[in-house]
Order: structure tokens, then sequence, then C-alpha cells
């Protein structure tokens, strides 16, 4: 496994983040835990998750298989980079109320509180915004994260799926207050979608930001799509946002020349979407988020694959991306 530095942070990372969304409604805990030992002997040691996976009347429960995966000890929780997140309403169902979601200071520490608890641990490394919080001001978030920092509840502050504008207002406030701001940046990014290279990725970088991409594989239509559908498999891309694209004829098109490349090359699609993520600037490493034991042992091949440049140079001719701000919209 290969490591970086998370943003202009100290802390080393692996490469790839392993993703936990689908533990609890999509993997049992039994199968959720041997993905973890599994990630982890592979160097694996960046874990992400958030307060409301496990979604509806279960929401919380991700962060509960984490903690009964630390408490089998072994040094499980000493090795993991712990990441979460805080935004969505943690309320139980029927019983919503205010300040149970967003950002203000009392539902920061709230949310905090209980993560730890869920988790079974008495840190977390890198407290994330799930979303942004325009009814909140940044002295008040800040303030609430340096308290918690100063207690030694979080260590480090990031965002996710922020405008570039966001995480220069985050961390010009940050800087007033003398504090550290975001140290990452959790966004949508992939070969198909690539309007975060416009400011996001760009603001990242120039603050110091370590990018975390997360539907690297943009819901498994880099992963093989068309073939897996031509043989009566790829669920993930009959639905969702996956399945819109493949309405569109050229989206079709691009997946399936794409595909065509990888084939040329005796690659796999799936390998290629992240190994081409790793050599993108101001990346530290996409999100995967396996269901089973197989699906992490692909993305683990992303790491050790090295893209020729001539095929660098395929991929950007089927998917050229917007291009930086303000070029991308204007001369």
């Amino acid at each position: 496994m290969e490591y970086t530095q998370l943003g202009r942070t100290g802390l080393k990372v692996s490469r790839l983040v392993l993703g936990t969304m689908n533990f609890g409604p999509q993997t049992d805990e039994a199968d959720s835990h041997a993905i973890m030992d599994a990630a982890l002997a592979a160097g694996v040691n960046f874990f992400d998750t958030a307060n409301v996976y496990g979604w509806g009347e279960n929401k919380g429960r991700t962060e509960e298989i984490i903690g009964s995966w630390f408490a089998k000890g072994g040094g499980r929780r000493d090795k993991t980079v712990l990441a979460t997140k805080v935004y969505g309403n943690m309320a139980a169902e029927g019983e919503e109320w205010p300040n149970y979601d967003r950002l203000s200071a009392v539902n920061i520490r709230r949310g905090v509180e209980a993560s730890l608890k869920r988790l079974g641990t008495d840190h977390i490394d890198l407290y994330q915004f799930h979303h942004v919080d325009r009814l909140a001001p940044w002295e008040e978030i800040w303030q609430a994260v340096d308290v918690l920092v100063q207690q030694g509840k979080i260590l480090y502050a990031g965002s996710s799926n922020f405008a570039g504008w966001h995480i220069a207002q985050a961390n010009e406030a940050a800087a007033r207050r003398g504090s550290l701001g975001l140290v990452s940046e959790q966004c949508l990014f992939n070969l198909m979608e690539r309007r975060a290279e416009m400011e996001v990725i760009p603001a990242a970088e120039q603050y110091g930001l370590g990018v975390i991409p997360w539907s690297p594989l943009n819901g498994g239509l880099l992963g093989g799509a068309l073939r897996k559908q031509r043989e009566g498999g790829g669920a993930r891309s009959t639905s969702g946002r996956a399945a819109e694209s493949l309405k569109s004829k050229e989206q079709r098109e691009q997946v399936q020349a794409y595909e065509d490349l990888c084939d040329k090359h005796s690659l796999q699609p799936g390998d290629v979407g992240l190994a081409w993520l790793l050599t993108r600037p101001g990346v530290t490493g996409p999100i995967v988020g396996p269901r089973t034991q197989d699906q992490l042992d692909s993305a683990l091949r992303a790491v050790e694959l090295t893209l020729p440049e001539e095929f660098l140079a395929s991929l950007e001719e089927i998917f050229p991306g917007p291009g930086p701000s303000p070029e991308a919209f204007a001369w």
C-alpha cells in the first residue's frame, strides 16, 4: 500500500480510503468485520463513515458496526485513521426536533458525543461536515470545533460536498481565529464527473486540503457496466444515477469507448477508474465502498496499476472534463 500526507497535515493515510456506507444496509456485521480486517491487513489505514449511515430507522448502525470491530482489540483502533461526518438529522424516526441536524454548535457537540459512543472510541481523527450549512456562521462552527480539539475528542476537521468558495470562506474564517481549518474535502469526482476540477479541487489545493473523491466509479458505470449488462449482471448500473446516465446516447457511447479502450489494453475498467484518480493533482485517495471481499480485492489492485501517458491521453479524449475556471465557461 502507498501512503501520502492528508493535505497540509503531518498525518499519513493510505491512498485508498475504505468507505463503510454499505456496512449494515448491504453487508452484515460479520462480513463487514471481515472486510475491515482484510483492508487493514492490506495496509488500508483510512476508514470513512458518517453518523447517518445505516439510514432511516437504522441510522447510526454503521458506526456501531465499526465500534464493535474496534472492540475486538488487536490494535484495530490505533492502526485506523477514523473519519466520520455530521450534518444529517439524527433525531429518532417520527420524533424530529430542532437542532438535531446541520452545523450549529449545539448539534456539532451532540453529534461528536453520539458518534464517539457508537464508535466505542475516545476520539475521531477527522470530523467532516457532510454538507455546507448556509445558516450557521463559520465563527460559531470553528468555536465548537476548537473546543472539541482542545478536549481531544477530534483532531482534524474536513468538509464534504463544498463549493470552492465555501472552502475559501471556511479557511479564511479559521485563519482569523488562528485555527487549523479544513484539511480535507470529500467530493464527487471521477472520469465521468469532473466538475470538481473547475473550482473545488483548485481551492482545495490552494488551501492545503486533501481531496477524497467519492463515487470513484460513478455509481458503477466505470466498472464495466455495459459488459456486465450484456452478461446479465451489473445491478448497480440499472438503477439510480447510473441508469439515468445510460439513457443518454452520448454518455452510453462514452462508457462503451471506455470499456473498449480497457479491453484493448487488457485492463479492468474498475481498476482503471481508480488508478486514474490516483494520478490527479491534489487527490489523497478515492473512497471505495466494497459490499464483498472480492470488491475490496479488486480495488486494491488499482494502487499497483501504472497508466502509461498515451493511455491517459486516450482517457482524456473520451472524458475531456470541463477544465479549470474561468476558462471552463469564459474566454
